[in-house]
């Protein structure tokens, strides 16, 4: 791998991290903890992701269990939950909350699809501008006789190549994250 790739290659590691947890929030047929990832509760007058005031746990495959740390901020979390709209039913149960995954129709899932791709499309989009990028730099070391003119050549289809690896593994990820929604 040439020097230009290697310069920006934690831009496309971010890139398909941030496509992974961004995709993690998506619901499927079953229980998924992430699903609560972007949940903020307001306890006490402060912002608090919801993993920061509760501890939660998958009790079956299609029910979550919050339990907070202090009782006293139940009402806070079953709100900020409410206000997520994730499409969840919320039972309070007193000293914990139980929220149920409903059955997700045909229709769910295929909009659930078209979202998986709309954040594939995102992340592609970020895979090419790092590529552009780095197109730019290897023209610019040339023109600026850092590198010869078959070296260019050759680290552009080093880049194509890389570039292709890292479409590959992002369709890889979307395509189980699509088995997984349309599983029933």
């Amino acid at each position: 791998m040439n020097q230009f790739i290697q310069s920006k290659q934690e831009e496309f590691d971010k890139t398909i991290e941030f496509f992974k947890k961004d995709i993690a929030t998506l619901r499927t047929g079953r229980a998924n903890p992430g699903i609560l990832e972007g949940v903020q509760v307001d306890s006490y007058g402060v912002k608090t992701p919801l993993n920061g005031v509760a501890s939660i746990t998958i009790a079956d495959a299609r029910s979550i269990v919050v339990a907070p740390w202090d009782k006293n901020v139940l009402k806070d979390i079953e709100k900020a939950v409410t206000e997520a709209d994730l499409g969840l039913g919320i039972i309070n149960e007193g000293d914990k909350i139980r929220l149920t995954v409903p059955v997700m129709t045909e229709e769910n899932r295929k909009n659930l699809v078209k979202k998986l791709n709309e954040k594939l499309e995102e992340a592609r989009i970020s895979i090419r501008q790092a590529r552009d990028g780095i197109k730019e730099d290897i023209e610019k070391a040339e023109k600026d006789k850092l590198i010869a003119e078959d070296d260019k050549f050759r680290f552009l289809k080093e880049l194509d190549e890389e570039v292709r690896n890292k479409n590959e593994e992002l369709e890889g990820i979307r395509d189980k994250k699509e088995e997984d929604i349309m599983t029933i």
